[in-house]
């Protein structure tokens, strides 16, 4: 088949590799405009975008589908299909209906489970069990068509936004093209009605820890918001970005730092205590607890709210 593929980070040009290396025929990669990145804010290119130019493979990067010279450009390719996968932007009805066979979505979960834009993050702040990936003919809802394939995932205790992300993007990319390859064989899925949740864009607001919350959900929102977009918790001095934590039983004032050593930075909440065991001070390096503490001591005694 002819395809147009529509992607932007890196979880997106795992699939976009998948697909070149089982020689599928893109004749178009639509990615995100280039933005401004690092400390000198140079136009940085997408992952997609640098992998489809390694491959000599067309690029387009429109600021919206909305429109008739957008909409004109994808009918001239003549697409049997579109796959998208974390590509940004809004495919309107007139868009959804180009292609011979529509638009396939890759997506980070197990719908209905986490439709929408933050499904890696939200599963694991909700604790959940497994995660996955659905590959989903697209409509005009929001991540509400009806399902091709689910390949499910079991989530580790200790899971971050980053290792699932990894972990789903290898796996995102294998279910795309195993779908294809049965594509005709596959009978859609419509959605069940139940289970239905939505997993909200994420906010730099929501992601300064609150530490009267029980110490169980204080862990998973540090671990699910690793590395985007980085639980913050404000010290005497400074504030701090907290990247691995774990809960365990106990009991102190919330905020509290009860102790400090090679095994972590142990902290009261509402429930329990959060022991923290990676963090980074402004403009310094992400730290193994044993390596912060050495550098900071006194911790023990202080509040952290």
């Amino acid at each position: 088949m002819k395809l147009i593929f529509a992607g932007t980070p890196a979880f997106a040009a795992a699939a976009l590799e998948a697909l070149i290396a089982d020689g599928q025929q893109i004749s178009l990669v639509l990615t995100q405009p280039d933005r401004p990145a690092g400390r000198g804010l140079k136009l940085k290119p997408s992952a997609v975008k640098t992998l489809a130019l390694a491959h000599g493979l067309r690029v387009e990067q429109p600021l919206t589908l909305k429109t008739p010279e957008a909409q004109q450009m994808l009918r001239e390719v003549g697409a049997d299909l579109m796959v998208v996968a974390a590509y940004g932007l809004i495919l309107p009805q007139a868009v959804l209906d180009l292609p011979a066979r529509g638009c396939l979505n890759i997506h980070a979960s197990l719908l209905p489970r986490w439709r929408g834009a933050a499904p890696i993050q939200r599963a694991l702040q909700a604790g959940d069990a497994e995660s996955g990936v659905t590959i989903m003919q697209m409509d005009a809802g929001l991540d509400t068509g009806a399902m091709l394939s689910i390949y499910p995932l079991t989530l580790s205790p200790l899971e971050t936004g980053s290792s699932l992300h990894d972990k789903l993007a290898v796996l995102g990319a294998r279910a795309i093209v195993e779908t294809l390859a049965k594509l005709d064989q596959i009978k859609a899925q419509t959605q069940p009605d139940s289970g239905v949740c939505y997993a909200h864009k994420l906010t730099r607001q929501e992601a300064v820890v609150d530490w009267t919350q029980p110490a169980s959900v204080i862990a998973r929102m540090i671990r699910a918001f690793n590395p985007v977009p980085g639980a913050t918790t404000v010290t005497p001095d400074v504030t701090l970005k907290l990247w691995m934590a774990e809960s365990q039983e106990g009991h102190a004032a919330p905020g509290l730092v009860l102790s400090a050593d090679a095994s972590g930075i142990l902290v009261g909440a509402g429930q329990g205590l959060v022991r923290i065991t990676e963090l980074q001070a402004p403009g310094g390096k992400r730290l193994l607890a044993r390596d912060f503490v050495a550098g900071h001591p006194g911790l023990p005694g202080t509040l952290w709210v």
